[in-house]
């Protein structure tokens, strides 16, 4: 028999075509709550992506299910501990969008110490040199670059400040010497926050990292620092960081995750300077949105091998 698959979030269009001639593909929406539980009724598999919620609760709906496809990397939105009660296989996409991520890392630390400006029209000769006297960007070369988690896409990150002529310091829960394949230094948490001149986040989801960039870690920084996190929007105190700006506690921020998503209009960041608030942009690319679409090859391996 066909098997069934149900789909919550959007797919890339070849893998998603690739999987309409091995399964019979039904769309659900993840916001339509009530509908998906009576698809799941009668699903084999289930793919999802960032915001569908795979709970113990949503799997009592699905007796027929052997395998939860996850079209991106973390699993934090997916009941591990349940689907492996349940005999459910997990599969994922862990190395789809590390090079997404990395580009867009130094594409958020270029906009804040080096903003293109563009002249739009030709300009009058005193605007010209005006601008070019008073516009001033910060040179990587030399400055230290802090890595918080150094899994695939922190040694991504690393690498290419290293490129830049940057010293690379980084901090992990475990020892990730023997990947580190570039000159980057194992310090102290305490070093790092003190040490870099850019701090970027690359941690996962594991309950001890809520607010692990908090209103006593911001005021170790120094002053000219710059944070960015394209990892979880819930490590970063939202209303600390808000405080640290205002008091010029750091030079500036990019978050491109948020917690909630999207953030309501009491997100304690809105309208402050030196912020840029992306909307969960990092992994999206045309490679990296494909490459995690083709999750559905291994979905249908565990399909066509019965589960476990």
């Amino acid at each position: 028999m066909i098997p069934t698959v149900v789909l919550t979030e959007d797919l890339a269009e070849e893998p998603l075509a690739w999987l309409r001639q091995r399964a019979q593909v039904v769309e659900c929406p993840w916001k339509n709550a009530g509908e998906l539980i009576r698809k799941l009724s009668s699903a084999d598999g289930l793919i999802v992506r960032t915001y569908t919620r795979v709970t113990a609760e949503l799997l009592a709906a699905a007796p027929r299910l052997k395998v939860v496809g996850r079209a991106g990397v973390g699993l934090d939105n997916i009941d591990l501990a349940a689907c492996e009660k349940r005999g459910i296989r997990v599969v994922s996409t862990p190395n789809a969008n590390t090079h997404a991520v990395c580009e867009y890392v130094f594409n958020l630390i270029f906009h804040l110490v080096r903003p293109v400006v563009t002249m739009p029209a030709a300009w009058p000769a005193e605007e010209f040199y005006r601008c070019r006297k008073i516009t001033r960007g910060l040179e990587l070369y030399g400055r230290t670059l802090g890595v918080l988690g150094m899994g695939r896409i922190g040694r991504a990150v690393g690498r290419v400040g290293n490129a830049f002529g940057m010293a690379v310091i980084y901090n992990d829960l475990l020892d990730v010497a023997a990947q580190v394949d570039f000159p980057g230094r194992s310090v102290s948490k305490a070093q790092l926050y003190r040490q870099a001149d850019i701090l970027t986040v690359h941690v996962d989801h594991q309950p001890g990292n809520r607010h692990l960039i908090n209103r006593e870690v911001l005021a170790r920084l120094r002053p000219t620092a710059i944070l960015i996190n394209t990892a979880r929007g819930e490590v970063v105190d939202a209303a600390a960081l808000a405080e640290a700006l205002r008091r010029g506690q750091l030079a500036g921020a990019a978050l491109d995750v948020h917690d909630p998503e999207p953030p309501g209009p009491d997100y304690p960041l809105w309208g402050l300077p030196k912020i840029l608030l992306a909307p969960h942009l990092a992994a999206r690319t045309d490679g990296a949105l494909e490459a995690m679409s083709w999750v559905v090859r291994d979905v249908v391996d565990a399909l066509q091998a019965g589960g476990r």
